[in-house]
């Protein structure tokens, strides 16, 4: 893989699948695709997800210097962060000032000199909040310095409004923007190794949660309780290792038979479904497990075991060459052969990253058409709903090898009585 320092983008893989599709250049507009990009982060300004802001442009020749729009404010930050030197700053709506190693007789004569070394032009006035506009224009002037500005340009459509397309397209009225959504998802699935070590730390943080809920697990100890005891685990288990880059967490704990409500209070023969993740520097893992305090029903235990069937049957076929959409037939069909040929379920697990929420794309669907490669890292699941019977998950993070899959998860994933 040829990466820049500190982005995960591999710029060899980018380019074939680029030349492929026949584009000269890619803007990143996302905060997370620019971020994945430049190794950088987006800034503040990207907060209402509306595009312009910043921009990564990476021409399809990886001889070719990728490079970037960034924030005014964050640019001390992004050449901190990364290799990327041509950038243009696009000004936001914070004002800043740097009069580190000057001097003058006055403090209205130094903030006079810090603006004059930024060379803000006369009239200079900040925007609301920023101006897209503005950002695309950067982009079409370092797209237009290395002779792409009327090329064939591809972009996320997703990550674009109507409104912000527009702006875009009047910025390079000589290109011919193509949507580039899911080139981008198919480079994004194959993780780098810095990636894969975020996932992997990430999915050990939230065990060592699993185990401190399962500690508390009692008859009368609230839903918010177990929750807050993950929590804590998840934290201290940070503190042991000294993770200074733990950026969140996101629990579905739910007690009881009614696994929408999340439940009160547990009570003798409840189902404690547990669906958690913790993010290392925005990537998120994803475990599902299922306690039960005491004995399990027979209903519940019927129940449970066709899951298990399930997830023992599609696990053993997830390897590189193998479609999703088959993995998803061959679980779903064992659901079928274990007595349950009702049972239908969207996806069976789904990718993972450094999305906006806890599922990325792709996932283990009948209508996928990605075929499994090594370098992917997924949450592999059979989960069940049940009212008046409750929640039940067995939910893995798998690394795809070369010649099969690693499971990163340590603890048992069966239905565990306690």
């Amino acid at each position: 893989m040829t990466h820049l320092d500190g982005a995960h983008l591999d710029r060899a893989r980018a380019a074939r699948m680029m030349q492929a599709a026949g584009l000269d250049a890619l803007l990143l507009l996302s905060p997370e695709s620019f971020t994945y990009a430049t190794g950088a982060p987006a800034g503040v300004a990207t907060m209402w997800r509306r595009a312009g802001a910043v921009v990564a442009i990476i021409p399809a020749d990886p001889a070719e210097d990728a490079a970037a729009v960034v924030t005014d404010l964050f640019e001390a930050a992004f050449r901190a962060a990364s290799t990327i030197a041509d950038i243009r700053s696009n000004p936001i709506w914070v004002e800043t000032g740097d009069i580190r190693g000057m001097e003058a007789a006055s403090p209205e004569e130094l903030i006079q000199a810090a603006w004059t070394r930024q060379r803000r032009p006369a009239g200079f006035q900040r925007p609301e909040t920023f101006d897209a506009t503005h950002g695309f224009s950067l982009a079409a002037s370092l797209l237009r310095d290395r002779g792409l500005d009327k090329g064939r340009i591809g972009v996320e459509f997703d990550s674009l409004s109507v409104s912000d397309f527009q702006l875009l397209a009047s910025a390079l009225p000589g290109a011919t923007l193509i949507d580039t959504t899911d080139l981008v998802r198919r480079l994004k699935m194959i993780k780098s190794p810095a990636e894969i070590a975020h996932l992997r730390m990430a999915v050990q943080l939230a065990e060592a949660g699993i185990v401190a809920l399962r500690e508390e697990i009692a008859v009368g100890v609230s839903r918010d309780a177990l929750a807050t005891a993950w929590e804590a685990g998840a934290h201290a288990e940070a503190k042991r290792r000294k993770v200074d880059n733990l950026t969140g967490l996101w629990e579905y704990v739910s007690v009881g038979q009614n696994p929408w409500t999340r439940g009160g209070m547990v009570a003798p023969g409840d189902l404690i479904k547990v669906d958690v993740g913790c993010l290392i520097a925005g990537y998120t893992s994803d475990t599902g497990r299922t306690f039960v305090c005491g004995n399990p029903s027979p209903l519940q235990s019927r129940l449970f075991d066709a899951l298990q069937t399930a997830y023992d049957t599609g696990i053993a076929v997830i390897r590189p060459g193998v479609a999703m959409h088959e993995v998803h037939r061959i679980t779903t069909e064992a659901m079928g052969k274990a007595g349950f040929p009702g049972y239908t379920r969207g996806h069976f697990g789904h990718g993972l990253g450094a999305g906006l929420g806890s599922e990325e794309w792709p996932f283990v669907s009948r209508q996928s058409d990605v075929i499994i490669e090594p370098g992917m890292v997924l949450a592999f699941e059979t989960p069940w709903y049940v009212d008046g019977v409750g929640g039940m998950i067995i939910e893995n993070q798998l690394l795809v090898t070369a010649d099969g899959h690693e499971i990163m998860n340590r603890l048992p994933s069966g239905l565990v009585s306690l």
